[in-house]
């Protein structure tokens, strides 16, 4: 069969080339294109369903992004050794691209749309990730699916000071700041990364520099879709019921009264409460005899209403839905130690959101691993993100974290990761959990002020604390006036433009995410976001310190400790034994749990214990095990086996020596029969150690010299 494929290849400015090409795989799909950059290639899917379900008012985007283990030519450990559920990195990335993609698909347009991303061969060099929002608006680029776009993502670090987009993965350990950064021609809509304690404007300067990459992969999807014939057609459809004079009546009847709900100032259950009875007033004025269409329609017209009144008070009084301020921050309570057997424990409840979040100390071998196709190894910090539904006063069944917990627990894990202390002063592995009690907006935000605490508590030695805020904007349609809301409610944040997260220390941003529903965000109000969002990360600072402003001293009395010892990398063997032997007996015999790696050409030994007795028995016993023996030094050794011209005596665990039948005894010994038995204990002195290691043990040298019975007779 032929094929009429077409490509487009693109330079990112210093050599490197990427290829988008279509019309040569999975052509049954709505749009279809594979990317390749180096040795890796993705392949992008779409496909979107003829006409919408009735009673749907959203868009229904799936995004799936999975790596095939051929790709890295790797078979998938697990007993099904196939590709199963996705990853939580898997579960990252698709994040990632339904985040960049979905502003930008019509607001009447709520069709299902499937968006798959494979990655099917890996150049190990190369991130995969940040070609996956490229792939995914391509496909869409050459369907007949209406789309505002296209868009890309990139990829923009600081590498030696200097920035780099989509830089290769040894370069990357390198960096000081990494963001994957997405939006189309003219827009940036999505930001997400890390950085070192980076001040406002950096962060600026590097969305700029990425900006400038976007443009130049839209432009070729652009030209592109031109080529391809289905693309220049989009399909019409009609998604949505309408009734105007249903809509009407609807605002002329409500929007006072929300208005004057929005402006009371009431709490969340107040206000959710006086919505839900107005919009059942606005239902029953339609009559019994009302349709479900109509039914439809009038809360769909009422939810506009709300968006229209919450909106405009911000904008024409300064005034928000719980009666604060642009810039105010809520009430901010917290608490440390509150679970007494818990290494680490804190409470922080910032307005009606509140995090409970314990920290948990553990060994070497309570590593995560990490089996994915391009990304494997093991993870010492992990943070765990729980939503619970009585959070939000909800019943909700317990399914397992969902990408939402994924993705938040992702966020306040890079941002308390800049603050850990480096391996070599922290020999555990920790574990933070997050459970969040109460939400009305940015509990990810209350998940790294409680996690900060939460360390400090334990008695981590964090570099410094580190605290969140989530920032909102509200503009009108025509762009002429805006305001940027600091701290944001759950109902701001779904009936505002923006929600901007921003993590830091008091010396600058360590992390953030940012998601942005409307076209045009200027440079300068995302500047003004920053400083604003500034001063509320050291208002929440300054709160946290009045609870605990520095680690505590120790770790607590019940937590485990770990003791490290690096030994030279001959011992390695010795101390592990054959099969493991000797370590597992140590470990049994002491209640400790031992680890050994080899690190930098020496063996690398954590000791994990929960007292000090069991500890100090491993060491002592390892200490035996790698101690040299030393010439002159006095042993009591024990006899392992016995030879017609000597004995075999153990100075040491591991470390036997041969006592000469000659250096027995100062009188001569003709034979070893009966001098010793096996398990006799023996005191010697070491001799010599040979060039092959052999050891000569004496037990003459210390035995005292017999009186000399030849002496000449006096004159």
């Amino acid at each position: 069969m032929s094929y009429n494929a077409i490509k487009k290849v693109f330079d990112l400015g210093d050599g490197r080339t990427i290829e988008i090409e279509t019309g040569k795989l999975a052509k049954q799909a709505d749009g279809s294109v594979v990317v390749k950059m180096g040795d890796t290639m993705l392949l992008a899917t779409v496909v979107s369903t003829p006409e919408a379900k009735e009673g749907v008012d959203f868009l229904p985007l799936s995004v799936d992004y999975q790596e095939k283990y051929a790709a890295t030519g790797r078979i998938p450990g697990g007993f099904l050794r196939r590709e199963a559920r996705l990853s939580d990195y898997e579960v990252l990335i698709s994040r990632l691209v339904d985040r960049a993609l979905r502003p930008l698909f019509p607001d009447d347009y709520h069709a299902d749309v499937q968006v798959m991303i494979s990655l099917i061969s890996a150049d190990k060099n190369i991130m995969p990730d940040c070609l996956a929002g490229l792939a995914a608006s391509a496909a869409i680029a050459v369907s007949d699916i209406p789309f505002n776009g296209p868009i890309s993502e990139v990829r923009v670090a600081k590498i030696d000071g200097k920035l780099v987009i989509n830089p290769t993965v040894s370069d990357l350990e390198r960096a000081s700041l990494e963001f994957i950064v997405a939006g189309s021609a003219s827009d940036i809509n999505m930001v997400e990364g890390e950085c070192s304690e980076i001040q406002e404007a950096e962060l600026v300067e590097a969305i700029k520099f990425a900006h400038d990459a976007i443009k130049i992969q839209v432009q070729a999807q652009v030209e592109l879709a031109a080529e391809v014939a289905k693309a220049k057609v989009k399909r019409v459809y009609s998604h949505e019921h309408s009734n105007e004079d249903l809509k009407k009546q609807v605002f002329a009847d409500t929007y006072d009264k929300v208005y004057a709900i929005a402006a009371s100032a009431s709490s969340k259950d107040e206000r959710s409460e006086a919505f839900k009875n107005l919009q059942k007033e606005v239902v029953a004025s339609l009559g019994e005899d009302a349709d479900d269409v109509s039914k439809f329609l009038a809360k769909k017209y009422f939810h506009d209403v709300q968006y229209d009144a919450v909106r405009n008070l911000v904008l024409d009084e300064g005034k928000r839905l719980d009666g604060r301020t642009t810039t105010q921050i809520r009430p901010i309570w917290s608490e440390v130690g509150y679970l007494p057997a818990a290494h680490g424990s804190a409470v922080f409840t910032r307005g009606e959101t509140q995090a409970l979040t314990t920290v948990t100390l553990g060994a070497k071998d309570d590593e995560q691993m990490i089996d994915g196709a391009f990304i494997n190894g093991y993870q010492k910090f992990l943070l765990h993100y729980n939503f619970p539904g009585f959070s939000t006063g909800e019943v909700r069944p317990n399914r397992g974290a969902g990408r939402r917990e994924i993705g938040h627990g992702n966020l306040a894990m890079r941002s308390l990761k800049q603050v850990l202390p480096d391996e070599n002063e922290n020999p555990y592995t920790i574990r933070i959990v997050s459970d969040i009690l109460e939400s009305n907006g940015s509990s990810s935000m209350a998940t790294v002020c409680a996690g900060t605490l939460a360390l400090m508590d334990a008695g981590i030695k964090i570099k410094a604390p580190v605290s969140g805020i989530a920032m909102g904007l509200i503009t009108n349609p025509e762009g002429t006036k805006y305001a940027i809301l600091s701290d944001i409610l759950g109902d701001e944040d779904h009936l505002g433009d923006m929600d901007f997260k921003v993590t830091g220390t008091e010396k600058g941003i360590v992390a953030c995410q940012m998601d942005l529903k409307i076209n045009g965000l200027s440079y300068e109000v995302l500047s003004k976001a920053l400083d604003q969002a500034k001063e509320g990360r050291l208002h929440i600072l300054n709160e946290m310190k009045k609870t605990i402003d520095i680690p505590r001293d120790d770790y607590k009395a019940h937590a485990p400790r770990i003791v490290s010892m690096r030994i030279d990398k001959e011992f390695i063997g010795a101390v592990i034994g054959p099969g493991g032997k000797i370590i597992q007996e140590m470990q049994r015999e002491s209640g400790a749990t031992i680890s050994i790696e080899e690190k930098d050409n020496q063996g690398i030994i954590q000791i994990f214990g929960d007292n000090k007795e069991s500890i100090d028995k491993a060491v002592t016993r390892i200490r035996q095990i790698v101690a040299k023996p030393e010439v002159g030094e006095i042993y009591e050794g024990k006899v392992r086996s016995i030879m017609p011209f000597g004995a075999f005596v153990e100075i040491m665990p591991g470390k036997d020596g041969l006592l000469h039948i000659s250096e027995i005894d100062h009188k001569r010994i003709e034979t070893m029969d009966g001098i010793f038995e096996i398990g006799d204990e023996v005191r010697v002195k070491l001799l010599d150690v040979d060039k092959q290691g052999k050891l000569k043990l004496s037990r003459k040298a210390l035995l005292p010299r017999p009186p000399r019975t030849d002496a000449p007779a006096q004159s």
